[in-house]
């Protein structure tokens, strides 16, 4: 991913959730600090999709199916790793490539939970800004600034407060795509040195598929034609895995998976209306234990 600017991807995928609030998977899906962390043109954007009509002309068309599809994948992943949290509680909760995430600030149950959110320095910084005075559900939240590829997390963890022999709740979520096979090796390996047992890993991955080059390149020609940034221009996806394979390099660092969800299948149990795209079909969310 980018390591000098903040993310692009993260605003998309928080006007995805700003998008879904109250609108889709009503019940079990809620995210009404989403829309705080936003910008007025990008929150101004958000209201545009949700008003129900589709739009004239290709340039707001295209920004409105945009927003419509991310927002269906954010809403079914975001159940699956919330209802995961909340299923098996600990102490402490890291969010790995944290972007825009709203967590700290709307998770029922983190009352004693101390919330790690790791990321680069300039994605964090803008995300501070952003922040403002929201003040945390959480018992308490801690900034833990780490360029990946280049600083080691476990001692940037340490350095925060965060305590190795005590189980923890790791949130990988949408950032597989965007690392080479050995990052998620190397990652993989420094998060396993830090969890105890009964510790739980959740993860997003996309799986190979076709679909998914098609929807990048249609995102890419969306973004010349209505003249914004391409959000991929700088977190290109380079890897995909199979669940074999997922379940494979888990195993290998110490993790047993207990539930692997397809979230198109997932998305259709919610009452999501989102066709069979790269923005669903080829994703998966594992949950995965540390047992010893």
């Amino acid at each position: 991913m980018a390591d000098k600017q903040a993310s692009r991807t993260a605003i998309l995928v928080c006007q995805g959730r700003a998008v879904a609030d109250g609108r889709l998977a009503t019940g079990r899906f809620s995210d009404p600090v989403a829309q705080r962390f936003l910008h007025d043109d990008e929150r101004a954007a958000v209201e545009r999709a949700r008003a129900g009509t589709v739009p004239q002309g290709m340039r707001p068309r295209m920004e409105y199916e945009m927003l419509n599809a991310t927002a269906a994948v954010l809403a079914t992943r975001t159940v699956l790793i919330d209802e995961a949290v909340a299923d098996r509680p600990t102490t402490q909760l890291v969010i790995l490539g944290a972007g825009l995430d709203g967590r700290a600030w709307r998770l029922p149950g983190l009352g004693d939970v101390v919330v790690y959110e790791v990321d680069q320095p300039a994605s964090q910084q803008d995300k501070r800004e952003r922040a403002g005075d929201l003040t945390p559900v959480a018992k308490e939240l801690r900034w833990v600034p780490v360029e990946f590829g280049r600083d080691e997390l476990g001692p940037a963890l340490v350095a925060a407060g965060y305590d190795a022999a005590l189980p923890s709740t790791w949130i990988w979520e949408g950032v597989l795509p965007y690392l080479t096979a050995a990052q998620v090796d190397s990652t993989l390996a420094a998060v396993g040195a830090c969890s105890a047992p009964g510790s739980r890993l959740i993860a997003t991955y996309p799986l190979p598929s076709r679909l998914a080059a098609i929807g990048r390149l249609g995102m890419r020609f969306y973004s010349v034609m209505s003249g914004d940034r391409d959000p991929l221009a700088n977190e290109p996806h380079i890897s995909t895995w199979t669940t074999r394979e997922m379940a494979a390099i888990l195993a290998g660092h110490g993790w047993t998976v207990t539930a692997d969800h397809a979230l198109y299948e997932t998305s259709q149990s919610l009452g999501i209306a989102a066709p069979r795209t790269r923005f669903v079909g080829d994703s998966r969310a594992v949950i995965a234990e540390r047992r010893a």
